[in-house]
């Protein structure tokens, strides 16, 4: 029997990138997902292919910006499945720019997704991890733990997701509910480009980041993906607190 057999999953940014991949892992692994983004038509391709492959899957099409949206978002997953086992925060933008051209609506969408967000929901999915006894899984970045220029409000959101992952694993370790991050380095995925990279752009970036990463590589999300499947899992039941690299050995580098 799968370890996530029949447990209940909340998954942001579950239409592309890593949230995508975290979401067929989970509901491969047989648990029941609930699926948050703000597309709603790709949400429903994503449950498509999970209930294609025998799974369960619940899309719940909503703004983690949105308190009412958040509050929904955990109602809905509760009146779905009865409860709410697991969290993944996946959710996530990048806006370039820096200390002296940043501007103040880059920097509160990027405070409103990447902090904002994951905060209200694990403040309104908790007494429900507290019931089951369940799990957080923040998705952060490498750009928490090492500074990168260009990227100032993205850095400075990541590093603060960072400090409510290991505030909210203290606080909450007596009560069973652990939280952990996981820290990707340059993966493939939507977030660069819709941040406002073109295509070729984004081709000579994906080719430079092999020389910034010690392994050669960028990293695939279905990568990511397994780190945090397991994170969540009984496999991890000592693990609470931890930032997790995942990064091809970006973050042992200087800024290059």
């Amino acid at each position: 029997m799968s370890d996530m057999k029949n447990k209940v999953v909340i998954i942001t940014g579950a239409s592309s990138g890593i949230g995508r991949a975290a979401a067929l892992k989970f509901g491969m692994g047989e648990a029941k997902v609930a699926l948050v983004a703000r597309s709603g038509d790709q949400l429903a391709k994503v449950a498509q292919t999970i209930e294609a492959a025998g799974g369960e899957a619940k899309p719940i099409p909503a703004d983690v910006t949105n308190p009412p949206d958040v509050e929904r978002v955990v109602r809905e997953t509760v009146a779905a499945y009865g409860g709410i086992d697991i969290l993944v925060n996946a959710a996530g933008v990048l806006k370039a720019g820096t200390v002296e051209n940043t501007s103040l609506e880059d920097w509160e969408q990027m405070m409103n997704v990447n902090v904002r967000g994951p905060f209200y929901l694990m403040q309104c999915a908790m007494p429900y991890l507290v019931e089951r006894q369940g799990n957080v899984v923040n998705v952060s970045s490498v750009n928490a733990v090492r500074a990168f220029p260009g990227v100032l409000g993205y850095c400075v959101s990541k590093a603060a997701l960072e400090q409510l992952t290991r505030c909210a694993a203290l606080e909450m370790a007596g009560k069973g509910v652990r939280v952990n991050s996981v820290n990707p380095g340059v993966t493939v995925t939507q977030l660069h480009r819709s941040g406002g990279m073109d295509a070729k752009t984004y081709a000579t970036f994906l080719e430079h980041s092999k020389t910034t990463h010690p392994l050669g590589r960028v990293g695939q999300p279905e990568e990511v993906a397994e780190l945090i499947y397991f994170l969540a899992s009984s496999k991890a039941g000592w693990i609470t607190g931890g930032t997790h690299l995942i990064d091809g050995g970006r973050g042992q580098t200087c800024a290059r």
